[in-house]
């Protein structure tokens, strides 16, 4: 650290003085570096009337245009190879969404159809399909979902760029130890990145689950996204901090603010080394309980990341990303393939796999069905796959045709009563003696069924519930919201969105009893997993089983092994007597 840039001045006096900005923390870490400013130029889209007679040759120039994007993707694939396993894994999966985008889908379609029958320019027809598409995504219930945008609208930039002869500035003659600012970064911008001199970076736009933020964690770079005016206030070669641990980018950093930050950042490299010895050793507590801990993921090249924080398996596997960004229901072939490798991969610890979580807001383009006008409470899920059998059959003979390579539970979403969790078991057996019928290998017997609880009434219903499951998985993030009547993705809301609510407390505790009652495993798999404040009171409600964020485990087990369960139970208690959510946050604060 003895070579950073020279400190800005701390209070008035200078032309340069010290700036603070807030933002998303994506990518952990502390650097301390040189602004790069990147300008990837504005994707200008003219718009224009063409003749009739026009129209096809125009429709001939946006398919020139798409072929070119996809020579270019075919470059990025090149380069995908040269980067880490992890990045390169995760950027090559973003490739193939993007490739899929240019096939025949609902944006290609969409574009024809503008020039055709609104007579438009194909720039134009492409900005207003993107656009379209890029805010029913942006607008969804759910951050994985909603972070597609970003993916639709770099597909959309890469076919006006190419439309336009507009070519974009690479990231050449930097200085070492730069750290990027721009108004956005796309994943493929980031697979430019030469580690030797880019040390992390910023941006104006990006959310916590897009692929730019992925890339930023897989490429182990700190990072902080969505960072309101950053751009106009910043001058290439001027010093910055990046915080990617509190989400805070600062400029100009007077003399004290590096001395702290460098103070922070050797703190955080010596907790990373202390966290990742703890990878080989059970999450028990001192007094002997032990807790099974495992990681969610949204893509299959996140099973890596599992296997590096040393989870026990995946406790969920969302299955959207199968679904996505094509005008087609993917085939039980296609679907078996990518759960293979994931399980394979696994190396023989379980994987929980969630059947499709879509309907509502995250119909796929494939399903040709509106959305409802409440999408929240409407069809989606379970209800979504017993009013769709073919999908529902195809994904879970996929999910039974992978189970011979590795242990494999199937996880249900948003059941509420009795009569979705029986009809999706007889699916499943129904499914199970057609293959084996077929002479196509499966298990002997079925996979553990279980259900998400993340409906008020399924936790309330849970003692019905639980001798026709095998396992619960509580899914805090629902629950939460459902319970309270809060979306949290509505600004004006959302500071109301709080899991440790007394009410959401006693819905978990009143499932968490139902399921040690029947004698049936449960698990916490929503975002309260992973803080490891909470390790405590979900230990002492007696949850023996967390499946989170694999970054979150190193910590969460860190506290876990920390404390005792005799000391978690009287917390618990404790906890469970209080009526004010204020009060609880402060008990749950204290508690060390």
């Amino acid at each position: 650290m003895r070579n950073d840039p020279p400190p800005g001045r701390c209070g008035p006096g200078g032309l340069r003085e010290e700036q603070c900005f807030r933002g998303l923390a994506v990518g952990p870490g502390v650097v301390i570096g040189v602004v790069h400013l990147h300008d990837p130029g504005d994707v200008r889209a003219p718009e224009y009337r063409i003749a009739a007679n026009r129209v096809s040759a125009e429709k001939k120039r946006f398919a020139q245009a798409v072929a070119a994007a996809q020579r270019q993707i075919g470059v990025l694939r090149g380069k995908a190879e040269k980067l880490p396993a992890h990045a390169g894994e995760e950027l090559g999966f973003m490739l193939d969404a993007y490739s899929h985008m240019l096939q025949g889908s609902r944006l290609v379609r969409g574009v024809d159809l503008r020039i055709e029958q609104d007579r438009i320019n194909a720039e134009a027809a492409v900005r207003t399909v993107i656009a379209d598409l890029a805010e029913a995504f942006a607008s969804m219930n759910d951050a994985y979902l909603a972070g597609r945008a970003d993916d639709i609208r770099e597909v959309g930039h890469r076919l006006i760029r190419n439309l336009t002869k507009t070519t974009v500035k690479a990231f050449d003659n930097l200085p070492r130890r730069a750290v990027v600012i721009s108004r956005e970064l796309t994943p493929a911008d980031t697979a430019m990145f030469d580690p030797q001199y880019v040390h992390g970076f910023a941006t104006e736009s990006g959310g916590a689950q897009s692929h730019t933020a992925i890339m930023a964690r897989s490429l182990d770079l700190p990072a902080v996204l969505a960072v309101p005016d950053l751009v106009r206030s910043v001058r290439g070669g001027e010093t910055v901090i990046i915080d990617g641990i509190d989400g805070q980018v600062i400029l100009n950093p007077c003399t004290e603010t590096l001395a702290a930050y460098r103070i922070k950042r050797a703190d955080f490299l010596r907790a990373r080394r202390a966290l990742t010895r703890l990878k080989d050793l059970p999450a028990v507590t001192s007094d002997g309980v032990t807790v099974r801990l495992l990681a969610n993921i949204e893509l299959p090249t996140e099973a890596e990341a599992v296997l590096q924080a040393g989870a026990e398996g995946i406790g969920l596997l969302r299955s959207e990303f199968l679904f996505m960004n094509r005008p087609d229901w993917p085939t039980e072939d296609e679907q078996y393939a990518v759960l293979r490798s994931v399980i394979e991969r696994m190396q023989g610890r379980p994987v929980t796999v969630r059947i499709l979580d879509a309907g509502g807001d995250k119909l796929t383009s494939a399903s040709g069905t509106s959305l409802p006008d409440n999408p929240a409470l409407g069809l989606r899920a379970v209800r979504f796959l017993l009013s769709a059998p073919d999908v529902l059959e195809a994904q879970l003979a996929a999910i039974l045709r992978a189970a011979v390579h590795g242990p494999v539970r199937i996880l249900v979403p948003m059941v509420s009563n009795c009569d979705e969790i029986q009809a999706v078991r007889q699916a499943a057996e129904t499914v199970h003696a057609r293959l084996k019928d077929q002479g196509i290998p499966v298990p002997d017997a079925l996979p553990p069924i279980g259900i998400m609880i993340e409906i008020p009434g399924a936790a309330l219903a849970a003692d019905a519930l639980a001798p026709l499951s095998d396992f619960f998985a509580i899914g805090t993030n629902d629950l939460t919201q459902y319970t309270l009547a809060i979306d949290r993705t509505d600004e004006t809301v959302a500071h109301l969105y709080n899991p440790l609510h007394p009410a959401v407390l006693r819905l978990i505790h009143f499932a968490t009893g139902a399921a040690l009652r029947a004698g049936i495993p449960i698990s916490v798999c929503g975002e309260i997993a992973g803080d490891p404040r909470l390790a405590p009171l979900l230990l002492g409600i007696g949850i023996r089983e967390l499946s989170m964020a694999a970054g979150s485990l190193p910590r969460v087990k860190q506290r876990i092994r920390r404390i005792s369960h005799m000391d978690a139970e009287t917390f618990a208690r404790r906890v469970m007597a209080e009526f004010d959510p204020a009060r609880i946050t402060e008990l749950v604060n204290a508690f060390s």
